[in-house]
């Protein structure tokens, strides 16, 4: 492989260990020890490293183990499954409003809560989800956002025991410190700016992959897995730092064009040009229900 073809580098980037692991699980939580491990070794993790991690995830109630050592398999919990859902439905909302480039009713949905100070812990496990979910704050207990969430809502005040303490409305009428214009409203209330420039970032840093594997593709060139592997680690894990800030506003409320439209469509060619031609010729396990969700892409 010459330059012209080499993907970018990708030892400047720590490959956090726990990214790896949750990668590896399949639809229905599961993580195998077998298929895990020579992934990490492939990516340079060591052994001590993964069995720390999945340490962790146990003892974090996220997980549950069958058996011991490599062969060992990783069951998710039911706030496992919670934790890795979360991430998949945010993947599938990106990439449909992405494909609409409209579809909002112009409804904001909005949550009031007055959790007592002895529920503290309740208190701050609620507010964490209702950012979580991409809700911004108005005003102290009163959060909103432009998607349809009750259903979430009303199930995390129940798991914390605050049905009695949330209230749920939804208007087409906000006002807020003035502003009535849904995109001025958007503005004050979402870090729509530094989204935007984390998501450029990222597409200036990468914006050259999708070409350098298409011309190995056309060329018949094939990427080894000691590449593909770390190379899909790497650009997910820069992608998700976008991705995790981004309340995913309808596209209605951003201003366009949209970098975080941009970046998606990035990722989404990197990785199915890359698998296009890594040596292996089975699905990667690495990823695999973003796979899924990036085949429905028109």
């Amino acid at each position: 492989m010459d330059e012209t073809t080499a993907p970018p580098p990708t030892t400047d980037v720590e490959i956090p260990t726990r990214v790896l692991v949750l990668g590896m699980a399949h639809h229905d939580g599961t993580i195998v020890a077998t298929e895990l491990h020579p992934v990490a070794d492939a990516c340079g993790l060591t052994t001590d490293q993964v069995r720390s991690c999945l340490r962790r995830l146990v003892s974090e109630g996220l997980f549950t183990r069958e058996g011991d050592g490599r062969v060992a398999t990783y069951r998710a919990t039911e706030a496992g499954m919670r934790a890795l859902g979360s991430t998949m439905e945010r993947t599938r909302l990106a990439y449909a409003q992405d494909a609409a480039g409209r579809g909002w009713d112009r409804t904001w949905h909005l949550v009031a809560f007055a959790i007592p100070e002895a529920r503290r812990a309740a208190r701050d496990a609620f507010r964490d989800h209702l950012l979580d979910l991409g809700g911004a704050a108005i005003q102290n207990g009163l959060y909103v956002s432009p998607h349809r969430w009750e259903k979430d809502i009303v199930a995390e005040a129940e798991r914390l025991g605050v049905v009695e303490n949330v209230t749920l409305a939804a208007t087409e009428d906000l006002e807020v410190g003035g502003e009535r214009d849904p995109r001025a409203v958007a503005t004050r209330l979402w870090p729509i700016d530094a989204v935007a420039a984390r998501y450029q970032n990222f597409v200036d840093i990468y914006e050259g992959v999708p070409e350098q594997l298409d011309r190995m593709r056309r060329n018949k060139e094939r990427l080894a897995e000691a590449d593909f592997l770390p190379g899909s680690l790497v650009i997910g894990i820069k992608f998700q730092e976008c991705f995790s800030n981004d309340p995913l506003l309808p596209p209605e409320l951003l201003p366009r064009p949209w970098p975080g439209r941009k970046a998606r469509e990035l990722l989404a060619r990197s990785r199915r040009l890359g698998i296009l031609v890594r040596e292996e010729h089975n699905k990667p396990a690495l990823f695999a229900p973003f796979d899924d969700i990036v085949e429905t892409i028109p």
